[in-house]
């Protein structure tokens, strides 16, 4: 009995240790880049007397990225499950964009602010070292992939070329318009859009009228006569 009362303080000391870690890493990596910042340097801003710390809690940096993007695709799934529930069975592209859109956004507005996740995705998405980490955690969502199939099948028209480059830039576009104005809300900016809810509509307008957007095939197909 006397074991399990020691544990169970020790247990959920070492969870608090791992909160400020986790916040603390993702913080100085959204601010500073993944390489520019040492276990050593999370360790000290995280209050933390042993210098190891991070690696005993979490291993590799590569398991400590893992974790902090854990965290946040979590409740983004929950999220994001809720909102495929509701438009299954749609053939509308504005419908699965916004499956595709709106979570991230909701999760943004909803953690306290200043928010860091927006930057911390961009600056491992830019990173060829660590970009296959967050790729993993994020296409390991069901409903994620079941988005993307569904977009898939209400573009039958466009070319496989022409969807995996679309794809790209939708990609960047969701990364860095949530890192841009992520930044500017913590830096006191004014932002185009007054809330997280207006910036989804306006990335929601953009990207169905980027996959929507006629290409290359299409305007070089002859046309029928008398036309």
């Amino acid at each position: 009995m006397v074991a399990d009362v020691d544990r169970r303080p020790r247990a959920a000391q070492a969870e608090v240790t791992r909160r400020q870690i986790l916040a603390t890493a993702e913080r100085l990596f959204a601010e500073e880049g993944l390489y520019a910042v040492s276990n050593r340097q999370i360790s000290a801003a995280a209050g933390q007397g042993n210098n190891a710390a991070v690696g005993y809690h979490f291993g590799t940096k590569a398991d400590l990225v893992r974790a902090i993007a854990r965290r946040h695709t979590e409740a983004i799934e929950e999220l994001r499950v809720a909102c495929v529930s509701a438009v299954r069975g749609s053939r509308e592209v504005r419908d699965w964009v916004d499956c595709l859109v709106r979570p991230v956004t909701s999760h943004l507005s909803s953690l306290d602010g200043p928010t860091w996740f927006a930057r911390f995705a961009a600056q491992v998405m830019t990173d060829p070292a660590f970009r296959p980490v967050l790729a993993e955690e994020s296409l390991a969502s069901p409903s994620l992939r079941e988005v993307l199939d569904q977009l898939s099948s209400c573009l039958p028209e466009v070319p496989p070329d022409v969807r995996a480059d679309r794809a790209d830039m939708v990609r960047h576009l969701i990364l860095h318009v949530c890192a841009e104005r992520e930044r500017a809300l913590a830096e006191g900016e004014v932002t185009p859009r007054a809330g997280w809810d207006g910036a989804a509509t306006g990335l929601v307008d953009a990207i169905v009228g980027l996959w929507t957007a006629p290409h290359a095939g299409e305007r070089s197909r002859p046309r029928p006569p008398g036309l």
